[in-house]
């Protein structure tokens, strides 16, 4: 499936209205529900608030699945129903035309033994929409037009531009080869010349990362101004991000943030988020706390709710730096033919090599791609060899259900009870699901509890979080925020989305705890960054592995609009490589400057020391050694971080932004060895020459003629220090001439031969014969 499509549906998913800070932070801590461990908040609205919303989301929804999935004939079933609820609105539509120009439309009317509710064009080969005015009209033959000339043209379009896209789509999404995508992305344009909104935003998103077409800045910006014109939430979004990175256009954050707000306006996911994330770092407006929970907490509603049991996919962060200084070390990420060699012990009948496997499999991640049909064959082998583990997670796959693995409760309670039977917590968990939610078994609250217990005793986080759910809402058990904290702390730990959320609510409600917006907005912003969009850090890193580089930094650059650390650096570190030509020569260095920044801003060590670097040296700024010196000692006492304190040692040797003192040096110089092993020979080096520095520095400072002025002698020595002088210059003397006499003794040689080595004779058995 194509990402950009998963994106598209995840944003118009969303209500197109915010709500306002303090509509969103009233205390909500009664009235709650939960469904699988996600606390539902339930805001004072009236009922009828409440169902129009409801509405909005069913609408929302339908609209979305419709456009994605109906065939040409539900779409001209769709386009009906549009004009069914147009009649609504305005209950009388007059002919136009035909023989009873001017006359309003009766329905329902007869025609060819058929009734119709609604104009049809049944029995014209133009495809032009109908009605009568009577209710036979094989007997009157009164009838006109639904539609003028012009209208009717135009639907056709749209009809001919929404089935070349549906084609499109089908081909996109049933294949994974390159060659069938790009192909699919021909159908896309063609849909896009004419003008299909859908189509128009997926090639415009393509044009801008290089998906599957050529990389074209210039073209995918006049197709968000297009989109934006006609209202586009998604093209509004994009035109804010060109307009706050410069990328086409003339670098500006006051546009940015216009677009970003209508794009937010529109219910556009990632508008909320950079919203959100400009909010809580002060980006092109006031810092604001409450603003940006607002926008993250709806963000994060939805990402929430799209949780599935299994836990979704894994978000693999991958520092660039740290990757061409340590290939594969520091990304996590799975050599080819280390998944060979597991997939080699997992044919010969290695279980734990069939289990990991499976687990890689089921939620993707480290270099594997996500593929429900070898998971499930790899538990199938494990659990077929006995493994409680490989038992678990049949279970849950069966309590989810796939393309793959059909839903089936009474399967997946059956592989639950014998893992739990082996006492193992995820196959307990599951157990405590089935009775929580009445899976294939009576609800029965009591033993939910139970097995939750005993997965969460064993440290599973699926176990803790439902533990920590039925304590918050006291189901099962008397109601205990404390309990509930603690047990969603406990699961937080693993990483678990959902602990994350909820400790979130209860943060931002003041719910057990003291409110906290901050803490709030920090976890609300992790499970943000959880949502399907961060998909998208592995695409980009694929293209800079792929030496794309003008892909991968425009793909970083908007991911660090919504936040994320990581693409920030990277983003950071490709501009500092100089290595994306999208990016002005000039505009390199500047713009890697901000994002060092904002990175650091996150409390990232390395962003920190490169921000002291850039002004050291007079990157993209001018030279401050005092600014620079503020970020290596912020570096130093916040990170503690060895680079930091040996650049603090330069700069105090060399007296650069402070003042010059070299025994503060020297203690920064013995710091950093201290914090590093790695830094022990630089040091090592620069406390010989600062040694050097000192010894010169100390002669310098000192009068030697003043020195012996200062000496009394006769004190010293004593009042016969002259003769003890004389003995001991004598004696000097004494040594020196009977040392060179000693020489003149020697036998010489000339120069360059070396001593003759006396050769022994052989013995007698050895020597030739005469």
């Amino acid at each position: 499936t194509s990402l950009l499509d998963e994106e598209g549906n995840q944003d118009e998913s969303l209500e197109s209205k915010t709500l306002s800070a303090e509509d969103q932070v009233k205390d909500h801590s009664t009235g709650t529900r939960v469904v699988a461990g996600q606390i539902f908040l339930e805001s004072g609205k009236s009922d009828s608030q409440s169902e129009d919303e409801e509405n909005f989301h069913s609408q929302e929804e339908e609209k979305e699945n419709s456009l994605e999935e109906l065939n040409s004939l539900e779409m001209s079933n769709l386009l009906n129903k549009d004009l069914e609820e147009a009649e609504m609105e305005s209950p009388v539509l007059t002919a136009i035309g035909g023989t009873a120009d001017g006359e309003p439309c009766h329905f329902p009317f007869l025609f060819m033994e058929k009734e119709y509710a609604e104009c049809t064009a049944d029995g014209r080969e133009d495809g032009r929409l109908w009605c009568a005015t009577s209710y036979d009209y094989k007997k009157d033959q009164k009838w006109g037009f639904c539609e003028t000339e012009e209208q009717s043209n135009k639907r056709r379009q749209m009809q001919e531009a929404e089935d070349v896209y549906q084609t499109g789509m089908k081909i996109l999404n049933e294949s994974s080869k390159k060659a069938q995508k790009k192909e699919a992305y021909q159908y896309l344009l063609k849909a896009a010349d004419m003008n299909h909104t859908k189509a128009m935003e997926k090639v415009s998103y393509a044009l801008l990362f290089g998906d599957y077409l050529k990389q074209n800045i210039q073209s995918s910006k006049e197709l968000f101004e297009k989109l934006t014109e006609e209202g586009s939430p998604k093209g509004q979004m994009a035109l804010g991000f060109l307009y706050a990175s410069g990328l086409g256009v003339n670098s500006s954050q006051a546009k940015a943030l216009v677009y970003y707000t209508f794009g937010a306006l529109g219910g556009n996911l990632i508008a909320h988020m950079i919203l959100g994330y400009r909010y809580w770092a002060g980006i092109g407006v006031l810092q604001s706390c409450e603003s940006a929970l607002t926008h993250y907490r709806l963000v994060a509603n939805h990402v929430a709710s799209d949780i599935s049991l299994t836990g979704g996919t894994v978000v693999q962060r991958i520092r660039l730096a740290d990757e061409v200084e340590n290939p594969g070390m520091a990304s996590g990420m799975l050599e080819e033919d280390l998944i060979q060699y597991y997939q080699f012990l997992a044919e010969k009948g290695d279980v734990q090599a069939q289990v990991g496997l499976g687990q890689l499999h089921l939620h993707g991640g480290r270099g594997v791609e996500q593929n429900h049909q070898r998971a499930f064959e790899y538990f199938n082998q494990a659990a077929n060899a006995g493994n409680s583990h490989a038992m678990a997670f049949l279970g849950k796959m069966y309590s989810e259900g796939s393309d793959v693995v059909p839903q089936s409760n009474e399967t997946a309670l059956q592989y639950f009870k014998k893992a739990a039977d082996m006492g193992n917590p995820v196959g307990q968990s599951g157990l405590g699901m089935a009775y929580l939610y009445g899976r294939g078994v009576p609800v029965n609250y009591e033993l939910a509890l139970k097995y939750f217990q005993k997965a969460a005793e064993q440290g599973w986080v699926d176990g803790q979080l439902q533990l920590g759910s039925m304590y918050y809402n006291g189901i099962g058990v008397k109601r205990d925020y404390k309990q509930a904290l603690k047990y969603f702390n406990l699961a937080s730990q693993g990483g678990h989305i959902l602990a994350f959320y909820n400790l979130a609510q209860m943060h931002a409600t003041g719910t057990g705890v003291m409110r906290s917006c901050h803490t709030a907005v920090e976890l609300f912003k992790n499970v943000c960054e959880r949502g399907r969009w961060s998909e998208r850090l592995m695409t980009a890193y694929n293209s800079y592995k792929d030496g794309d580089s003008n892909s991968a930094v425009v793909q970083y650059l908007l991911l660090a609009e919504q936040g994320y650390e990581v693409a920030q650096s990277n983003a950071a570190f490709i501009l500092d490589q100089k290595e994306a030509s999208i990016v002005g020569e000039n505009e390199t260095y500047p713009r890697a400057l901000l994002h060092w920044n904002r990175a650091a801003s996150q409390g990232y060590t390395v962003a920190r020391i490169k921000l002291g670097d850039y002004h050291f040296y007079g990157f993209g700024t001018d030279v401050d050694y005092e600014t620079a010196f503020i970020h290596y000692r912020l570096a130093s006492e916040q990170q503690h971080s060895a680079q930091a304190m040996f650049n603090l040692g330069y700069m105090h040797e060399k007296g650069l932004g402070i003042k010059q003192d070299i025994h503060l040096a020297k203690r920064f110089y013995d710091m950093a060895a201290e914090a590093s092993p790695d830094a022990q020979v630089p040091v090592f080096l620069a406390l010989c020459k600062l040694g050097v520095i000192y010894s010169l520095q100390y002669i310098r400072e000192i009068n030697i003629r003043e020195v012996f002025s200062h000496i009394d002698m006769d004190q010293l020595l004593g009042p016969e220090w002259d003769l003890y002088l004389m003995t001991i210059i004598a004696l000097l003397l004494g040594t020196i001439i009977a040392y060179r006499q000693r020489q003149h003794q020697a036998i010489p040689r000339p120069a360059g031969l070396r001593p003759a080595v006396p050769q022994q004779e052989p013995p007698p058995e050895h020597q030739p014969p005469q």
